[in-house]
């Protein structure tokens, strides 16, 4: 399982109706997109849920390298870059990915928390934790699913959920999902990743 996020933040002043539009014409084009375990439509606004910025920052877990390798050399990434210009696409490392206790319900928020790994800290032991994390926040009421992972050049680790209602408060960035594509999210291994 592979990771990616990129993040377009948009002026303050920018009307999300513009994204919201977008999604609701175009965000059903991925979804039976091979290689796609689940792609979330996220927006966070600028002032809802402490958000200090307007952002549209979609986030996806990948099955396969070809399928995120053919989204970024495709239409649909090029799509995003001649309207927004390209963005930095973040990667991470699947190391875990849970079915939440919602699983069949629709995605309406999601929470993505971000944190730095210090130097002196045991991998392996940091990875088993990560898994075990994963799994935590899927056993919470309401959750769609989690999922772990780490990008190795940064040492930056990540969790991210969904939720079928609003997210958890003060556990992270807090966004709205619009829509999420999942075509293969049946296909997503379960458990630790390695």
């Amino acid at each position: 399982m592979h990771a990616m996020q990129y993040e377009i933040t948009l002026p303050a002043d920018y009307d999300m109706g513009i994204i919201r539009n977008r999604v609701a014409t175009k965000g059903h084009l991925l979804d039976s997109y091979p290689g796609l375990g689940a792609k979330a439509y996220l927006i966070r606004e600028r002032g809802v849920d402490d958000s200090p910025v307007n952002q549209y920052a979609p986030f996806y877990l990948w099955n396969t390298p070809e399928g995120m390798n053919s989204f970024l050399w495709g239409p649909g990434f090029q799509g995003i870059v001649d309207d927004f210009g390209r963005p930095e696409v973040q990667h991470w490392t699947g190391l875990a990915f849970a079915d939440g206790t919602a699983s069949g319900a629709p995605a309406k928020s999601a929470l993505r928390r971000r944190m730095r790994v210090p130097a002196r800290t045991h991998l392996g032991g940091l990875a088993v934790e990560l898994a075990q994390e994963a799994v935590r926040l899927a056993q919470r009421e309401g959750a769609v699913y989690a999922a772990t992972a780490i990008d190795p050049r940064t040492w930056e680790a990540l969790l991210f959920s969904a939720w079928d209602h609003d997210s958890p408060k003060g556990q992270g960035d807090a966004f709205r999902v619009l829509h999420l594509s999942a075509p293969e999210r049946d296909l997503l291994r379960r458990g630790q990743q390695w």
